[in-house]
């Protein structure tokens, strides 16, 4: 019973590392996804804004 109890207590330990792990892998693969998609993103982005500017300044 004791050595039950004892391994339920270690793979508690075990989860709980496990899920920070988890959560710091999900995190680097976002930042990635927005360091790989900004770049991309932000080219478009600018240019529909030079569009809108140029809209409002009556130069377009």
């Amino acid at each position: 019973m004791i050595v039950m109890q004892l391994s339920l207590a270690e793979l508690w330990v075990e989860e709980t590392g496990q899920g920070m792990a988890e959560y710091v892998l999900i995190l680097s693969l976002v930042a990635l996804i927005v360091a790989v998609a900004l770049p991309a993103l932000g080219n478009n982005i600018s240019a529909k804004l030079q569009v809108i500017a140029d809209e409002l300044s009556g130069t377009g």
